[in-house]
């Protein structure tokens, strides 16, 4: 019998449907002079289910590589881990990597968090499937914020999974900020394990984010579906462009959407207006050496303790655990 409490909802929206923090953040960001909107904000359905398309595709090596990691590591987490921990996943588990871990380590309970309800939904009911005796308790809210957790899991020491180096769509200060979150919502027992993405040859790592099938592009495009959607919004889509770029200074791949000719539009009553070559910038995805990523845990009050890479150096998993509190240094 599938185990699946739907009935934790966290996210609030307004009288017409809209989740007023994705108006709020999208407003903002175009009225910037670097057009930009955040990263988590793609991840409506069709997104969600486009990036689960990207991770399969022949340039984008992460999941290739995380899975590896996780089957050929999965006793050492596990013995590391202990049994009996609440799994924490920020971001619905994907179809391969969640399976891996959750066989491995005998979890009392599983805890997805996600922004995009429909899809955490549908993610959560086939782990409750493929593990009809463990707990699936959903939990739909922007996992940015500290999260409360089900009040049934809170006598269970927490692993926080954050796979996909998904950490690595934030500014280093903004990654700092939401480790430090996920540790107050684990708690002073708390393990956490996370996907790190390293530094690489860079024509390998722009393909990786602009592959031959256009699925990137078609993710990336399908931000201003949604902001049309769901804002109504008139933003000429066919008037866009995806594009992925390298930042050297800032160690990081860029995602914009560019405008191919001037453009004009409306997001919820408010005008914009774009030239031919303007962008807006949609996502980073930064890449560490294991010394910055062992750095940027250590200032957000996690101690790594164990970490694997496979033989190319393409990924890191990192198993930390919370650091103690301390009022000196």
């Amino acid at each position: 019998m599938m185990m699946v409490h739907t009935n934790l909802k966290l996210i609030e929206r307004d009288g017409e449907g809209v989740d007023p923090a994705f108006r709020d953040d999208v407003l903002k960001g175009m009225a910037q002079r670097q057009k930009a909107i955040p990263a988590r904000w793609f991840y409506d359905l069709a997104g969600s289910e486009l990036f689960e398309r990207i991770t399969a595709l022949p340039e984008y090596y992460p999941t290739r590589a995380e899975t590896a990691l996780l089957e050929r590591h999965g006793q050492d987490i596990a013995r590391l881990v202990g049994p009996g921990r609440a799994v924490v996943e920020f971001g619905s588990g994907s179809s391969v990597k969640t399976p891996l871990l959750l066989r491995e380590i005998s979890p009392a309970a599983y805890v997805p968090i996600d922004i995009s309800g429909e899809f955490l939904r549908q993610s959560s009911e086939a782990l409750a499937q493929a593990f009809p005796t463990l707990p699936v308790m959903p939990v739909e809210a922007d996992f940015m914020k500290t999260v409360e957790l089900p009040a049934a899991v809170k006598a269970f020491g927490m692993l926080g999974f954050f796979p996909g180096s998904t950490i690595g769509n934030l500014v280093p200060r903004t990654a700092v900020d939401l480790l430090r979150s996920m540790r107050e919502t684990l708690g002073d027992r708390a393990q956490l394990l996370i996907g790190v993405d390293r530094v690489k040859d860079i024509d390998r790592l722009v393909r990786a984010y602009d592959d031959t099938q256009g699925i990137t592009a078609r993710f990336n495009l399908n931000l201003l579906l949604r902001i049309n959607r769901e804002l109504g919004a008139d933003i000429p889509v066919e008037q866009f462009r995806h594009v992925a770029r390298w930042n050297p200074d800032w160690s990081r791949i860029e995602m914009h959407l560019e405008a191919t000719r001037d453009v004009s539009f409306s997001i919820s009553g408010c005008s914009f207006a774009m030239l031919v070559g303007e962008t807006i910038h949609t996502e980073n995805s930064h890449k560490y050496t294991p010394d910055q990523a062992r750095l940027i845990l250590q200032a957000s009050g996690w101690t790594p303790n164990a970490q694997w890479t496979d033989a190319d150096g393409d990924f890191l998993l990192v198993l930390c655990e919370a650091s103690e509190q301390r009022s000196a240094p």
